[in-house]
């Protein structure tokens, strides 16, 4: 559906059999009947060829001339680097703001033990403000975050639903003051409107740490570039895949491709064992989940 809406009619075939290479990753279909992981080989017009800065590469061919539309909220609207994992989109996000000539502002958060959760002094000396700090957990930013004018950023928190400010929706900042961000909406029927956002106190939503706290901070992360998992749901005009490794995941690289409106939107780099650039690479389907 999305393919079809964006086809030109002198594209048609080609349309139509890029769309059914992507239903057959979804499916597991392709290359043979399996179950579980299949290599899956990228036609050569989508590959971006890297001969050592992986990240660099995939940066010049999605964000080529970024720095000329910090100012224009529909160029990040439709454009986005995905990723399998967090430490790969903090690698190519902080390689974006260093680019930047803009010194920008630094916020760091409080963080603290919540209220609720019963400790003794030894506790106490455990969970200080220190080690909280370090603690990177889904459903928060980073205890230091970096921001700059112009930066794509995604909200964290639904805020105001009937404004458009939702988990997931993509802002651009406008201007950074101390306490509150001036930013406008990039996506939806609030494209470009301007909201404020201020501090707010979150709590991590991952299950995996056994105790809970809180940290006020804006609740917001740079977006240049995303996980595979926070991009679902959204149509994208430019779509920019680095595997630094490969999904591992039920379905993960079928929800990449099928963002993608157009063949020509698709730019893939994909790095092998040994770091070099690849056209082939895994994908993951469980055909019980099927």
């Amino acid at each position: 559906m999305r393919l079809q809406a964006s086809c030109p009619n002198n594209d048609f075939e080609e349309t139509k059999s890029f769309a059914e290479w992507i239903l057959k990753i979804g499916e597991g279909t392709i290359g043979g009947p399996n179950d579980g992981k299949v290599e899956v080989e990228f036609p050569e017009d989508v590959i971006v060829p890297s001969t050592g800065d992986h990240i660099h590469s995939i940066i010049s061919s999605i964000y080529s001339s970024f720095q000329n539309h910090l100012d224009d909220a529909s160029y990040f609207q439709d454009t986005a680097i995905l990723v399998p994992t967090n430490e790969e989109v903090d690698a190519i996000n902080d390689y974006i703001l260093e680019l930047m000539k803009d010194e920008g502002k630094t916020y760091l958060s409080s963080d603290s033990i919540c209220e609720t959760e019963e400790q003794d002094s030894f506790e106490e000396s455990i969970y200080s403000p220190d080690v909280l700090n370090g603690f990177k957990a889904s459903g928060i930013p980073k205890h230091k975050l970096i921001l700059k004018k112009g930066v794509p950023v995604m909200l964290l928190r639904n805020i105001d639903q009937t404004k458009g400010l939702c988990n997931g929706t993509r802002l651009q900042i406008v201007r950074l003051g101390i306490h509150v961000i001036e930013e406008r909406i990039m996506s939806g029927r609030f494209f470009n409107e301007t909201t404020y956002i201020s501090q707010m106190k979150l709590t991590p939503s991952d299950k995996k740490i056994s105790f809970r706290f809180q940290q006020r901070q804006f609740p917001i992360v740079v977006c240049f570039a995303m996980t595979i998992n926070k991009s679902q749901g959204q149509s994208l005009l430019n779509v920019g895949l680095y595997l630094g490794r490969p999904v591992f995941t039920h379905g993960q690289l079928y929800v990449v491709v099928s963002h993608v409106t157009s063949k020509k939107g698709l730019k893939v780099l994909i790095c092998d064992e040994e770091g070099c650039s690849t056209n082939k690479t895994k994908s993951v389907v469980y055909k019980e989940v099927l």
